[in-house]
């Protein structure tokens, strides 16, 4: 392990951190492996699948909820605490951190709406429901989220899925796309979608669905280069009817909370693939340490030690802007260029890092019997997923 040198961390905030790297350690990176060797996605989530075991000591271990048993610690220790704690668990396996992140996203509509009813059934009950996020749909993708683009607002582009009022009532119908995460398995969406397509993108609405009404039904899972332990896949609606109350977000608000939501998303990415981008460092000064070629380990040839320093700094100056950025937002009205920047450079860090780790590793690098192959092809997912970096360098231009 790189040397911490994290400064001025409490007694809780190191037991927490150390807690999360354990589980991460002792069961989310060998879940993630075998996980990852599945030929089939319709297997990650089988029922003797050894996802369900992440989940339940998940939740076992107290980290569903690190939040509801860290508010003695003020807002700057509790975003300090997020990006260690959500650093490590991208160190473990990123595709296990998105799922269990993503499923409590629904929780944060129930609570947004301030709703008694709805936080009763979605965030003090239903413990073991698993959400999602459904946003993309299969004409849409990042180009739904721009919202500080001209199409953003254009009437013609027409949305896939669209809820209409009836009475007290919203019906649901339309598709979204096999780029969900957690959609064939959620038990509860947070959807994004149109409720008044004459205002384009912009007339959208976000709903809290539960999934076993009447109506929905599933596609099958994404079979993707990475992060293959994260289902993914399409969410059908035929006709769902929902109660009004259920849409919590209207059309007159949908803009800012697409903003609200994509600088949090982005940030918490941002530090997630900074723990992607110091595994395969690790892994990578691991290995060369042992890797005998010329009659010495490879760490002493200085083509090695260089390459292999180039990779520290990127990953320490990854790590350095997204913890600022992750500080700054939860103590300041958040800015979302500087999310997107967190976002773009951890994923874009842990790319090129796992691609040099690989060099390191040599042949051994490209086969299956070595971890780093799969870290680069989870990185080169990142590079496109919760927006892809090209349209969020957009976003984030226009805030300059």
């Amino acid at each position: 392990m790189i040397t911490d040198i994290e400064v001025g961390l409490s007694d809780t905030e190191r037991q927490i951190r150390d807690s999360v790297h354990r589980f991460a350690r002792d069961v989310m990176r060998p879940a993630g492996e075998q996980l990852d060797r599945l030929h089939d996605p319709q297997d990650v989530i089988a029922s003797n699948s050894i996802l369900w075991d992440v989940f339940k000591k998940h939740r076992e271990a107290g980290l569903a909820d690190i939040e509801g048993t860290t508010a003695e610690l003020s807002p700057f220790e509790r975003a300090r605490l997020r990006a260690i704690t959500s650093e490590e668990m991208g160190w473990g396996d990123s595709g296990l951190a998105i799922s269990l992140g993503v499923a409590n996203f629904h929780k944060t509509f129930a609570m947004m709406s301030g709703r008694p009813a709805l936080i009763d059934r979605f965030v003090r009950g239903g413990q073991d429901e698993i959400g999602c996020w459904a946003v993309t749909e299969p004409d849409h993708g990042s180009d739904s989220l721009t919202f500080t683009e001209p199409h953003f607002s254009d009437s013609a582009i027409r949305a896939n899925c669209i809820a209409t009022r009836d009475g007290d009532d919203y019906i649901i119908r339309g598709q979204k796309s096999g780029w969900v995460s957690n959609g064939t398995m959620a038990t509860v969406a947070a959807l994004f979608c149109t409720i008044d397509p004459s205002q384009g993108f912009k007339g959208g609405g976000v709903a809290v669905v539960p999934l076993d009404l009447p109506g929905v039904s599933r596609g099958k899972p994404t079979n993707k280069l990475g992060q293959r332990a994260l289902n993914q896949g399409e969410i059908f609606f035929d006709e769902v009817r929902i109660p009004a109350e259920y849409m919590v977000v209207g059309s007159d608000a949908y803009g800012a909370v697409v903003e609200q939501i994509l600088t949090g998303a982005n940030a918490s990415m941002g530090t997630i693939f900074v723990g992607v981008a110091r595994a395969a460092l690790e892994h990578a000064v691991e290995y060369a340490k042992t890797r005998v070629q010329g009659g010495v380990p490879i760490i002493q040839h200085q083509s090695v030690k260089a390459r292999l320093f180039k990779m520290f700094v990127q990953v320490e100056a990854a790590r350095s802007l997204s913890r600022r950025v992750a500080h700054y937002n939860a103590t300041n009205p958040p800015l979302i260029q500087y999310s997107i920047a967190s976002k773009v450079n951890s994923t874009n860090t842990a790319f090129e890092v796992a691609s040099q780790a690989i060099q390191i590793f040599g042949g051994n690098g490209l086969t299956r019997d070595f971890p780093v192959e799969k870290l680069m092809r989870d990185a080169r997912a990142s590079m496109i997923e919760d927006g892809c970096n090209d349209l969020l360098s957009l976003v984030g231009a226009s805030r300059l």
